[in-house]
C-alpha cells in the first residue's frame, strides 16, 4: 500500500505542476483555437456571445480603417500635393505677365479705409504682403 500512496502523492504533484501557469501557458497558446465561437458549456451564454460579436467587428472595422488609411489616403494626399505644387506655380507663371502692382488701377472697393490700424504705419492689414498687395495713397 504504501508505493500505491506514493504514486498517487507524486501523480498528484505533477497534476499540480501542469496546472501551474508556468507549464500551462507555453501548451495553451500552442494549442488554442482561434476560433471565435469557442464558448463551452456555462461560458456559452448571449453575454459572452455578444462581447465576443463586438470584439469580432471591432477587429474588422479598425483593418478596414487601417487598409483605407494607408492604400486610399496615402495616394490621395500625394496627388493632391502635386495638384496643389502645379497649380501653384502655374499661378505665379501669370503672375509674371501682369504689369507691375504700381500701374495696376485701384478700383474703389479695394483697400477702404475708415480709420487707421493700430499697428505699422495704420495702412497695411496684418495679413499684408508687399508682394501681392498695393495701396496708392490718396494724394
Amino acid at each position: 500500500m504504501f508505493p500505491q500512496r506514493t504514486a498517487l502523492q507524486a501523480s498528484q504533484r505533477f497534476a499540480a505542476q501542469l496546472r501551474s501557469p508556468a507549464i500551462r501557458t507555453p501548451f495553451q497558446r500552442r494549442f488554442a483555437s482561434t476560433e471565435s465561437s469557442a464558448f463551452h458549456g456555462a461560458e456559452d451564454n448571449a453575454f459572452n456571445r455578444e462581447r465576443q460579436a463586438v470584439k469580432d467587428h471591432a477587429a474588422a472595422t479598425s483593418d478596414l480603417w487601417r487598409k483605407l488609411s494607408i492604400y486610399v489616403t496615402i495616394p490621395a494626399l500625394l496627388i493632391a500635393g502635386a495638384n496643389a505644387y502645379v497649380l501653384w506655380n502655374e499661378h505665379w507663371g501669370h503672375w509674371e505677365h501682369m504689369e507691375p502692382l504700381e500701374e495696376r488701377p485701384e478700383y474703389p472697393y479695394q483697400n477702404i479705409r475708415t480709420k487707421n490700424f493700430y499697428w505699422g504705419d495704420g495702412d497695411k492689414t496684418v495679413f499684408w504682403n508687399d508682394k501681392v498687395n498695393y495701396h496708392k495713397k490718396s494724394e
